[in-house]
């Protein structure tokens, strides 16, 4: 049976209809390309060149051959390229998580424009879920990656998680544009102890509430939290219409709400961790890609 490189003689040849010019762009001698044409035409059984001393011509078989000769070499190389771009992560897809905190810090577009432009061949499915719910559909296959806000604490086989820190983003208030704390260069918690919040409920956001209570107990007050809201980023409106105060990732100060002002928060535990998790026996390169994408945009970004 014929090989691609007896094709690739052949279309050489074919189209210059000189074995000496066709020799000579293969970079071999004439007698093994003269011996590849003669055994590829014994497979064939039919002749696909006419030549003599004087002139090289294709018999109406070789015309028709030489068609498809070029059909599977541009097959081979497609495939050739796929195989490549598969192997280096280019292609494929990724089913990504994140928290909905996460929505407007600048490492989520930074990573997926990045990864866009470096991967065109891979599709994405993205969505958003709660940290915790996504540990447990990173570990169940359910999604390859996700893009959280703390450590797999508790978290049953979390040895077979690898999980790499991004970020430590500060947490800072987001109060109504009137109140008594607006403009100050930062805020103590104690002196929020008598005021109204606003929060999540926590199976939106465990994290954030429990981060919240952490810095409260440091305080030596109980939060109250008069009224919730489902997502971190509705939680603004609230507090434009005066409902209470809002602890916050610092990202969020990306939202121009007519009404509400940003302070940051004098304690050095006031943070939230953003994280990027997986499964380590998901050895995709699709995956791998990612993560090294990842990397780029937190350094480009300056993240700690």
């Amino acid at each position: 049976m014929f090989d691609l490189r007896q094709l690739r003689y052949f279309v050489e040849v074919a189209e210059t209809l000189s074995f000496t010019q066709a020799a000579q762009r293969l970079h071999i001698s004439q007698p093994p390309l003269s011996q590849q044409i003669l055994a590829l035409e014994g497979d064939l059984g039919v002749r696909l060149l006419d030549r003599n001393r004087r002139r090289v011509a294709l018999t109406e078989p070789g015309r028709i051959f030489l068609i498809e000769a070029k059909a599977i070499l541009a097959r081979a190389e497609s495939a050739r390229t796929v195989v490549a771009e598969a192997a280096a992560g280019f292609t494929g897809q990724l089913k990504l998580a994140y928290a909905a905190s996460v929505s407007f810090h600048p490492a989520l577009p930074e990573t997926l424009l990045r990864f866009s432009h470096a991967a065109v061949g891979v599709s994405l499915h993205l969505g958003e879920m709660p940290t915790k719910a996504q540990y447990d559909a990173i570990l169940s296959g359910q999604i390859d990656l996700g893009l959280l806000r703390a450590q797999p604490e508790g978290v049953a086989n979390a040895r077979q998680l690898n999980v790499e820190v991004i970020d430590h983003e500060p947490l800072v208030l987001a109060l109504p544009a009137r109140h008594r704390l607006a403009g100050r260069e930062a805020v103590r918690m104690e002196e929020l102890a008598k005021e109204r919040f606003v929060a999540p409920p926590r199976s939106e956001a465990a994290t954030l509430i429990d981060r919240l209570t952490l810095l409260a107990d440091k305080a030596r007050f109980r939060p109250n939290v008069r009224q919730e809201a489902q997502q971190i980023p509705s939680l603004l409106p609230l507090v434009a219409a005066g409902l209470g105060i809002a602890l916050v990732p610092a990202s969020l100060r990306a939202v121009h709400l007519k009404g509400v002002t940003f302070v940051p928060l004098d304690d050095p535990e006031a943070h939230l961790l953003l994280a990027v998790a997986s499964r380590v026996d998901n050895t995709s390169p699709v995956l791998e890609s990612f993560l090294r994408t990842v990397r780029e945009a937190r350094q480009s970004l300056g993240l700690a």
